[in-house]
């Protein structure tokens, strides 16, 4: 009887251990075809060295997204890793449901075209409106929301490259940078998405910080946002500020401080800021044509002896963005260059004339700063 006891006991460790085996083989399979299903996806757009599959989540370790043709950079994105967290129940039960994406040690580039457009991994939108695999996996998920709650990047560069005002185009890093997005609920975008980003501008003589915040409602383009600089080097951003026809930059120090709070609603914009220029030092440049801020030069650096080392100027943007003729290029700029004016006491007779081109840079960099 025992004997019997103890072979029953056997058989049981054995069907046991052989489906331990089982699960273990199904388990490595099933991890394989994730690998094989990701690196696929991943394929057209670029690669990763490695890629890891736990219980927590999916891990790619140096990820490399290849640029378009005549892309500024050789990538869109580089990261050193990015873990992707998703709700498992949620998945088995057909549901696209991620918890969290979090890039690290990366590099982004984000390119504003000579029309004025931004551009953002524009090939990973595009695989993103590709056809699905197969009919079973868009029949799978067809009509299914798809929520991401939170995605963060950490510890990387924000790489800006704008083609509107200079060839090749102008480039601004955002160094370490840091950035969340919250509730992003596809493919509606009707729900309010948070937007977080903070990161150090650095210039030859200060580094300046810059950090932007608010709640964007992606398919409706209402938003609320801040938009702050604070310290930066006013010769970072020379291309926005002065028409140089000369080689010779006039812009010899300072530093620049802005906040602007915007709202659109309805497509409505209203967007009140402030500039302050710290300790700012203009030098001739020997050429009558060159102007900061559509003074000529050689008046506004008599002016700032004058004046002092800070100038405050008050700005409010108001505009329909559905109106075609609408603008804040001569608007802003007019309001900016006036007001420099009047803060340094020069005539401002003739001052509007011509300045939609002469600050052209600058407006339109705010305008992608409060969303237009």
């Amino acid at each position: 009887m025992a004997s019997k006891g103890v072979r029953v006991a056997w058989v049981v460790v054995g069907v046991i251990v052989a489906l331990v085996v089982a699960a273990i083989a199904g388990a490595y399979a099933l991890e394989r075809e994730l690998k094989a299903r990701i690196a696929g996806a991943l394929g057209p757009l670029g690669s990763a060295e490695r890629i890891d599959i736990g219980l927590s989540g999916v891990r790619l370790t140096n990820v490399h997204l290849h640029a378009p043709k005549s892309w500024p950079a050789g990538d869109t994105l580089r990261a050193d890793q990015i873990t992707i967290e998703p709700d498992l129940p949620d998945l088995l039960k057909k549901r696209i449901h991620v918890r969290s994406v979090v890039v690290d040690g990366f590099t982004l580039t984000v390119l504003r075209t000579e029309s004025g457009g931004l551009q953002v991994v524009p090939n990973l939108r595009q695989s993103l409106n590709a056809s699905p695999a197969s009919e079973t996996e868009a029949s799978a998920f067809e009509g299914q929301d798809k929520l991401i709650d939170h995605i963060e990047f950490t510890h990387g560069t924000f790489e800006f490259y704008d083609e509107t005002v200079r060839h090749p185009a102008y480039k601004i890093a955002v160094e370490n940078a840091h950035a969340t997005v919250d509730h992003l609920h596809l493919p509606a975008l009707t729900d309010p998405t948070m937007v977080a980003v903070k990161g150090e501008i650095k210039g030859p003589q200060h580094t300046g910080t810059v950090s932007f915040s608010g709640w964007i409602q992606i398919a409706s383009k209402d938003s609320q946002t801040n938009t702050e600089l604070r310290s930066v080097d006013i010769v970072t951003l020379d291309p926005y500020l002065l028409t140089k026809i000369s080689a010779k930059t006039p812009v010899a120090g300072g530093t620049l401080d802005m906040t602007v709070n915007a709202t659109v609603h309805n497509e409505q914009l209203h967007a009140p800021g402030v500039v302050t220029l710290n300790h700012l030092q203009l030098a001739e440049s020997g050429d009558p044509l060159d102007t900061f801020l559509s003074l000529p030069t050689k008046a506004a650096v008599a002016a700032l002896k004058a004046h002092g080392d800070k100038i405050t100027l008050h700005f409010v943007l108001d505009g329909n963005l559905r109106d075609p003729k609408f603008s804040l290029n001569e608007s802003f700029a007019t309001k900016l260059s006036s007001g420099f004016a009047d803060a340094l006491g020069v005539s401002v007779k003739g001052v509007a004339k011509g300045v939609g081109e002469t600050v052209k840079g600058l407006s339109g960099a705010l305008r992608n700063l409060i969303g237009q």
